[in-house]
């Protein structure tokens, strides 16, 4: 007679524990990992109080304007790129040879930024940096220093502190930014 060999059979897992395992490792994992914190944009946002009418003098005015397709418009000119933006800030906000068609007076000088609903964060990034860098620029040369000294300035350390403080007494920082428009 001939015997049929039996098929082997194949070794079983036990799947009972995969689970506290998966779990363990899943537990390891989340105490073990630190996680990127995002930073966002370092804006201090003005107190909650009712909006009021101010008249601003259209001269005081500096505008820039970012388009949905990324274009610049920089006191009604099309630009390209902000490489001059800085200066043309500077010149504007301190007004040396007293130009008509620059601000009054520093105190009242108004840099605004608007975009559209589909411009790029890194380009509205790019054109706040270039602003920030002009009123740096001017802080740091009013008290010899550089904009990075400037910023660099410890405002815990009384001579720092006054430094800063003399550095922006009657340049106030006055960037407005406006809420985005439509895309047509």
């Amino acid at each position: 007679m001939i015997r049929l060999k039996k098929p082997k059979s194949e070794p079983k897992v036990s799947a009972g524990s995969m689970a506290d395992i998966a779990f363990l490792l899943l537990i390891f994992f989340l105490v073990a990992t630190t996680l990127m914190q995002d930073k966002g944009l370092m804006l201090q946002l003005p107190p909650d109080v009712p909006p009021t009418e101010t008249p601003i003098n259209e001269r005081n005015l500096f505008k820039i304007r970012i388009n949905s397709t990324n274009q610049f418009l920089i006191e009604e000119k099309v630009v390209d790129d902000l490489h001059n933006l800085k200066e043309e800030i500077i010149d504007f906000v301190l007004n040396p040879n007293t130009n008509p068609s620059l601000s009054e007076s520093p105190d009242k000088a108004i840099i605004s930024i608007k975009t559209q609903r589909g411009t790029s964060y890194a380009n509205f990034i790019d054109v706040l940096d270039e602003v920030k860098e002009a009123y740096y620029t001017m802080y740091g040369d009013r008290v010899g220093l550089s904009s990075e000294e400037f910023r660099a300035l410890d405002k815990k350390n009384s001579l720092q502190n006054e430094l800063y403080l003399t550095a922006r007494e009657g340049l106030p920082m006055n960037i407005s930014i406006a809420e985005p428009d439509k895309i047509n």
